[in-house]
């Protein structure tokens, strides 16, 4: 399903090629940037033994086209902190992909959900701050007792007035696969649909879905608003074919970053550097950058 197939949806992130586009011109369309999350230097950033400048540094040292700053671990979220990290990167040549925030929208209690709400607000202007346009948010468990539809309508009633706000910063709210409410493309994208605004997305991370996983991203990528990557899917790990993923972004004209999330069994100083090769190679192989 497409965004433009939603009847009357503000959707605006559809970007699929017509029927018979030749392979060519969905490279042409399509813009795979290459990106990196703090989370994939966690176990440093967590100990400190890597600051988040130190981890833009590090994405300059690997080439990426940007990078996603995984809030947990910022330093400080005063004003004038995140003025001088926005400056750092900016310095460095290194954008930001955008943020990343823990959320439970799925939430029953009214007062739960609107804590939710103000929590978002909040980080949304941290981002504006930040320079992020983009804030990775997560639905959450569906509640014990709860049906699947009362669980989408849970995050929809919370998501919903979270982008009213988003929208007056310009900043995007991208709902994770990230287990949960968010386990299945089609509750995604139903949440997606009721919300229906320009300024909610998918934070498509290919890694999530425990089944069918190139069916439901595909599904998903009319929605993504940001990509993260791994190469594997699974319990137990199974791998994933990201030659294939590639051309399934590259089809739909997806426009942005393709931010390695690495979970890797390897120490990520050695784990990391092979895998972003791989991304940056398969984004210049498949679009125009």
């Amino acid at each position: 399903m497409s965004a433009s197939a939603i009847t009357g949806s503000a959707l605006v992130y559809s970007c699929s090629l017509s029927v018979g586009a030749t392979a060519d011109q969905a490279r042409a369309q399509a813009r795979l940037l290459s990106g990196c999350c703090a989370y994939s230097y966690g176990k440093y950033l967590a100990k400190g033994q890597m600051t988040m400048e130190g981890f833009i540094l590090k994405a300059v040292e690997l080439g990426v086209q940007g990078v996603d700053i995984t809030t947990y671990w910022l330093k400080s979220t005063e004003p004038g902190y995140l003025a001088g990290l926005r400056s750092f990167a900016y310095r460095n040549g290194m954008p930001l992909s955008g943020a990343a925030i823990r959320t439970t929208m799925c939430q029953p209690d009214a007062a739960k959900r609107q804590e939710e709400i103000e929590k978002i607000r909040q980080w949304v202007d941290t981002a504006e701050l930040l320079g992020a346009c983009h804030l990775r948010v997560f639905g959450g468990e569906v509640p014990a007792g709860a049906s699947n539809e009362q669980g989408i309508q849970y995050v929809v009633e919370t998501m919903k007035p979270a982008c009213d706000y988003a929208g007056k910063k310009g900043v995007i709210l991208g709902l994770e696969s990230h287990g949960g409410i968010t386990s299945t493309a089609a509750n995604i994208v139903e949440i997606l649909r009721r919300v229906d605004s320009p300024f909610a997305g998918c934070n498509l991370d290919i890694a999530n879905f425990p089944e069918d996983p190139y069916a439901q991203i595909e599904t998903c990528i009319p929605y993504a608003t940001h990509a993260h990557v791994r190469d594997f899917y699974g319990r137990p790990r199974k791998p994933l074919d990201l030659e294939r993923i590639w051309q399934m972004f590259a089809k739909a004209g997806y426009k942005g970053y393709m931010s390695l999330e690495y979970e890797g069994e390897e120490d990520p100083v050695t784990g990391v550097p092979p895998l972003i090769e791989r991304i940056k190679t398969l984004c210049k192989k498949y679009s125009s950058v």
